[in-house]
């Protein structure tokens, strides 16, 4: 999560927004207020439908705004547990959102939760992809909403020798596309001999880095040991063919990184533990709690500042004229109960007329987790 925003991008990089959508900075709810008792609400509601202790883990989907699983989230997770009455509990539901991120943390809160808990289960209301899947893989029970989806496993890769694009930034590559690519070639194409093969690798090649080709299968192993080893916490000594086969599924024969998987897949064609027929209740605090933190990261409110500095300008094209506004944005949450944690950071996003074109600096004043009791 701790990464610095401080760069010069180029005004064609962002949409406009809604006017108003950009606001001065302004402090994180206050512990108490109504937002926090509402949602506590809710946590209760659901912890009482469930027989268990929740704890939401919860990554920005808003529309340009960064957000993922990462490391630093493992530490905020064991704090919450802690929180507990007991270890173990008899029963851990966490309640997951998220468009995946670093696919070792998935390892580590897995066998976390095991730690505390007897019995381990993922809520998916709404997106839980790529690492968020892999984490889900590792519960003895996933509960999908209706509209809850899983993904693919197989990760997007990027490195400091992937290719660039115009912005100077890397392009991730998916370990899927090469793949596919050598498939194409061979199967599609007809390119069987040794000598050809070789000439289309060189081509590969010459567009990406050998040594970004090299992270992509470091990579893919990477996913698939992670994935067998959180399957294997709950699934029996024998099962090792299922498992393989569930791996092979959810990494190859997707067939590409944004394939949703809504629960009737899940459980019907992938043979995941996904429960069956929910209760409309369960389903409905469940959507209740999700859209609860979906107002909180304005998730519905796309992130693009650029339309709000141009109105600063008021008509004022004069070359070397700069104009500023200040946004507070949230990355990440991770709730229960008793504690409230939050990653916010604090933006002064500067906009300048140049010779070149509008300009614009994004300027990082803090960022950080803040945490309350509840």
């Amino acid at each position: 999560m701790r990464q610095e925003f401080e760069l010069l991008l180029s005004v064609a990089l962002f949409r406009p927004c809604e006017r108003g959508e950009m606001m001065a900075k302004k402090s994180a709810p206050k512990p108490g207020g109504q937002e926090t008792q509402s949602r506590n609400a809710l946590i209760k509601k659901l912890e009482g439908l469930r027989g268990s202790s929740v704890i939401c883990l919860l990554t920005t989907l808003r529309p340009g705004v960064q957000g993922a699983i990462s490391d630093d989230q493992v530490r905020v997770v064991f704090d919450h547990l802690l929180e507990l009455a007991q270890r173990p509990i008899p029963r851990l539901d966490l309640f997951l959102v998220s468009n995946g991120g670093n696919g070792v943390v998935p390892w580590r809160l897995v066998s976390l939760f095991r730690e505390f808990s007897k019995e381990f289960n993922v809520l998916i209301p709404y997106r839980a992809y790529s690492a968020a899947t892999l984490l889900a893989l590792g519960a003895d029970q996933i509960v999908m909403h209706t509209f809850g989806e899983l993904g693919p496993i197989d990760p997007s890769v990027s490195n400091e020798f992937n290719p660039r694009n115009p912005q100077g930034q890397p392009i991730p590559i998916s370990v899927e596309d090469v793949k596919a690519y050598v498939a194409f070639i061979k199967k599609t194409v007809g390119i069987t001999h040794e000598d050809e093969l070789v000439k289309t690798i060189e081509s590969l090649c010459a567009q990406v880095h050998p040594l970004a080709l090299g992270n992509v299968e470091r990579f893919v192993s990477q996913s698939r040991m992670i994935a067998i080893k959180v399957l294997k916490t709950h699934m029996k000594e024998d099962a090792d063919h299922i498992i393989d086969e569930l791996v092979e599924n959810m990494t190859s024969k997707l067939y590409f990184h944004g394939h949703p998987i809504n629960r009737k897949e899940a459980r019907q064609d992938l043979k995941l533990k996904v429960l069956a027929n929910p209760s409309a209740e369960l389903e409905n605090t469940m959507w209740e709690l999700y859209c609860d933190f979906e107002r909180s990261f304005k998730s519905t409110e796309p992130f693009f500042p650029s339309g709000d500095l141009f109105t600063a300008f008021a008509g004022n094209t004069a070359l070397n004229t700069t104009q500023s506004i200040n946004a507070e944005l949230l990355h990440a949450a991770i709730e229960s109960r008793k504690l409230k944690s939050e990653f916010r950071s604090s933006h002064q996003i500067t906009m300048t007329l140049t010779p070149n074109g509008p300009q614009l600096m994004d300027q990082v004043l803090s960022q950080g987790w803040r945490h309350s009791k509840q």
